[in-house]
């Protein structure tokens, strides 16, 4: 199994929501030092096949995660937005989100591929704050406190610039896009927006987006321009 989700690029924590099992679990299964049960088997073979069919009927839909990218993307938000008053944490986490869900739905691709969970206020991305803890570290970012209509709000610096050669032209037209249309939101707007759209609404609280979802947008925020049936 080890060898085979390498080579399909998958990572431990999505296999195990495939299998769905525990991601120690899984890790004792690649060791060696537990049997699959044959429900587990099952899944993975179902799995396995679903990259073999040649006419799919869905498209796999799996977060396939570029924390590269991320980082771009996100010192590009911050060197474009980061010190509008509007923009804190909360407002960087739909944005980003847009900016997955749109290239998603546009170009039927990832471009982050971010796993995102429905919160209280809307999608967060999960690989956040590791991320951006790591990035505070290497000295390429600075977290700063202020306050914003009086509610508390962490806003972040960027301290490098972003390697935009790490992102194409059509990636940065879909980052000005969602800029325009949502940059000068505020965190209860984006939030009551974000709530509006199918890939919220369709999942349970704290359980992952699908992408998928994206396609079956209300018009407020879908960007594709799909053929009359």
């Amino acid at each position: 199994m080890l060898e085979t989700r390498k080579k399909l690029g998958i990572s431990q924590t999505e296999m195990a929501e495939i299998l769905e099992i525990s991601r120690p679990t899984l890790i004792k299964i690649e060791k060696g030092e537990r049997e699959m049960k044959p429900e587990e088997k099952d899944k993975f073979q179902k799995f396995l096949e679903s990259f073999e069919d040649p006419e799919p009927q869905m498209r796999i839909n799996i977060p396939q995660k570029n924390i590269e990218k991320f980082k771009q993307v996100f010192l590009y938000l911050l060197e474009k937005v980061g010190a509008r008053p509007n923009i804190g944490q909360t407002v960087l986490y739909k944005l980003l989100y847009f900016i997955d869900f749109d290239y998603y739905e546009k170009y039927e691709t990832q471009l982050m591929g971010l796993t995102y969970f429905k919160n209280t206020h809307g999608p967060v991305p999960r690989e956040f704050k590791k991320t951006i803890d790591k990035m505070i570290e290497d000295k390429e970012l600075e977290e700063v406190k202020s306050t914003y209509f009086s509610f508390q709000q962490t806003k972040y610096l960027p301290i490098i610039e972003p390697k935009l050669t790490l992102l194409n032209g059509q990636e940065l037209e879909m980052i000005e896009s969602v800029i325009k249309r949502y940059g000068n939101k505020t965190a209860t707007e984006i939030s009551d927006m974000s709530h509006r759209d199918t890939p919220w609404k369709s999942a349970e609280m704290k359980k992952n987006l699908e992408y998928e979802h994206a396609f079956y947008r209300p018009d407020e925020f879908s960007v594709r321009e799909y053929e009359e049936l």
